[in-house]
């Protein structure tokens, strides 16, 4: 497969390790914008953020939608750029890759700009089972919204369902496990623009979360990860 301009090839990062190696940091000689305690900057981002940005990735390349992968690729570089990391995918070994954004130069890494390469994350996305478990997820979430639309009203069955689609397509999670800043976007933006609600629906949408949690505790829940 041809390499990338973007992933320096591994002899060179072996040299660059070499040549690191060799060097004797110098004790009173600080770096511009260092402390002086590296180790406390070993990765700069925080691993919540890694974690965000493997899902983002995943979901772009699961859906057939252009516009979709498309959002969610621009989700991932933000959140990334926020700690000011730039994300690259390696396609010959398919991984995520966050170099932090003062490696880079117009676009490519830039060897002699790398003090340590501990402070890159690299994330495989070929490990198994990742279509499993969202088949495992979508399964549960479809089977909380038809426990709902047995016990409760139609409302809270559209709710349920629209709910589901979004927690499974959107995030990879179980209907229950939606913190407060999911569960408002899916409120606030999600379900007015692509669930079609009835006024009642909308006026009554915080109850319907709250019957979903309800109905969800007595549903078998997916296996943890």
């Amino acid at each position: 497969m041809t390499r990338t301009n973007d992933e320096p090839p591994e002899w060179a990062k072996e040299r660059a390790r070499e040549v690191m190696a060799a060097e004797e940091p110098e004790e009173d000689e600080g770096t511009d914008g260092a402390d002086g305690d590296d180790d406390d900057r070993v990765p700069d981002v925080p691993a919540e953020t890694v974690d965000e940005a493997e899902r983002l990735t995943r979901l772009a390349r699961r859906t057939e939608d252009d516009a979709a992968a498309a959002f969610y690729r621009e989700r991932r570089d933000e959140l990334v750029e926020e700690h000011d990391y730039v994300p690259r995918l390696r396609e010959e070994d398919d991984t995520l890759v966050l170099y932090p954004d003062e490696w880079m130069d117009d676009g490519t890494v830039r060897l002699d700009r790398i003090e340590t390469t501990d402070r890159a994350v690299e994330v495989s996305l070929s490990g198994p089972g990742d279509a499993d478990r969202y088949r495992e997820i979508a399964a549960y979430n479809d089977a909380v919204a038809e426990a709902v639309a047995d016990a409760h009203d139609a409302v809270h069955a559209d709710t349920a369902r629209s709910f589901a689609a979004f927690m499974s397509n959107h995030y990879v999670r179980a209907v229950d496990d939606a913190p407060p800043d999911v569960r408002a976007e899916f409120r606030e933006e999600y379900l007015p623009r692509n669930g079609w609600p009835s006024d009642e629906q909308l006026a009554v949408v915080g109850e319907s979360l709250d019957v979903i949690e309800s109905v969800a505790a007595d549903v078998d829940g997916p296996e943890e990860s």
